[in-house]
């Protein structure tokens, strides 16, 4: 049975701080919806309506140029290796790119991983949990190395080149807004 919550309670902030996998999706009025898997050390619950995630440079910025055309987001995380459950947050969204004066402000929250394309900060107003009982069981085995490596190697001006080639526009066409 789902239940709701107008806000991120302390224990719904411990069971995402232990999960190893979140999922965010994002959509415009018209257009494809986004849903990407992220991982690793980068998502923080800043207080009980806000969260932020730090973006690392990938093969497209879809939610960058969706959250432009309109902020809706939603988190999901689901527990693979304790107790069922599902939980969803519901918001507003907004990009901080390093260029903006709050990326100082935000950055420290994070490791400090290669290949930082931009922060994503939502404002959360609805907060659901769910039972999971469908979820199967998975063994975490730890985080890939993979993407840590290729932008090791690229290196910040082949980043930059990155940006300018892939990361411009989504696959709406829409701006990512990436480059100033």
């Amino acid at each position: 049975m789902a239940k709701f919550y107008p806000t991120i309670h302390p224990d719904i902030q411990a069971f995402i701080a232990r999960q190893h996998l979140f999922f965010v999706a994002t959509a415009m009025a018209d257009g494809r919806v986004n849903l990407s898997p992220k991982g690793m050390d980068t998502l923080r619950v800043l207080d009980e309506q806000t969260i932020c995630f730090l973006n690392l440079t990938g093969s497209a910025n879809e939610t960058a140029a969706h959250l432009a055309d309109g902020g809706r987001i939603t988190f999901m995380w689901c527990s693979f290796e304790e107790q069922p459950l599902i939980v969803r947050l519901y918001g507003q969204g907004r990009v901080v790119h390093p260029r903006d004066a709050e990326w100082l402000t935000l950055v420290g929250h994070f490791p400090d991983l290669p290949g930082k394309r931009q922060m994503v900060v939502a404002t959360i107003d609805l907060v659901q949990t769910s039972c999971g009982y469908g979820v199967p069981f998975f063994a975490f085995q730890g985080d890939r190395e993979e993407m840590v490596r290729w932008a090791e190697k690229k290196g910040e001006e082949g980043i930059q080149t990155y940006w300018r080639e892939k990361n411009q526009t989504s696959i709406d066409g829409l701006p990512t807004r990436i480059l100033p």
